[in-house]
């Protein structure tokens, strides 16, 4: 039996706050000229294609951290000061006080993948699967490639009893960041369970 205890508790702190630490290599190659900018959005393709391509973990960790820094900015102060009070929110245990405050945000920002997971985070601490499961496929749906969201649906979905779910949103997690070692120990637990063991 797969031991989900700690990955579900762990599940507000994981989606509070984004890695804020590592170091990632400098960009390769020439930087583009004036004819051609790049947006924050090209930025975040080529980020997740690195991540993709990544050839271990540790660089992998340092590309996801800068992907996670960018999903914590929403382009507006007043969210993410509300969104950075969630966060110390959650990480006080007072889950109340981080859904109101999240409540805000997503006023404010209704197309901020980011606040619609933490907010899922929130929920989760209220012990509330249900209302924490439809935010998350709300940021997913803003953000597809949210593999933190992912694996808190894994989580949420194996916790449910959806164990053939859960696997489907673990596996779409490692398509996305595919150096994630604990998710992969539940991938290869949990795919013989579901889809049989080879003879």
């Amino acid at each position: 039996m797969i031991r989900h205890a700690a990955p579900l508790l762990a599940l507000a702190v994981a989606l509070a706050a984004p890695a804020a630490s590592a170091q990632t290599r400098p960009p390769e190659g020439p930087r583009p000229g004036p004819e051609a900018p790049r947006t924050p959005a090209s930025t975040l393709d080529d980020l997740f294609t690195r991540l993709a391509d990544s050839k271990d973990e540790d660089e992998a960790n340092g590309i996801a951290a800068l992907i996670q820094r960018r999903f914590a900015r929403s382009g507006s102060d007043t969210a993410d000061l509300l969104m950075e009070r969630a966060g110390t929110a959650l990480k006080a245990q007072d889950a109340a006080l981080a859904v109101e405050l999240l409540d805000r945000v997503t006023q404010l920002k209704p197309d901020w993948a980011e606040a619609w997971s933490r907010r899922a985070a929130a929920f989760h601490g209220l012990d509330d699967p249900g209302q924490a499961m439809q935010d998350l496929q709300r940021a997913l749906a803003r953000e597809p490639r949210h593999f933190t969201a992912w694996v808190a649906l894994g989580h949420l979905e194996f916790a449910s009893g959806d164990k053939r779910r859960a696997l489907l949103a673990y596996r779409q997690a490692l398509r996305i960041h595919p150096h994630l070692g604990a998710v992969k120990g539940i991938v290869d637990r949990l795919a013989p369970d579901i889809e049989g063991r080879d003879l």
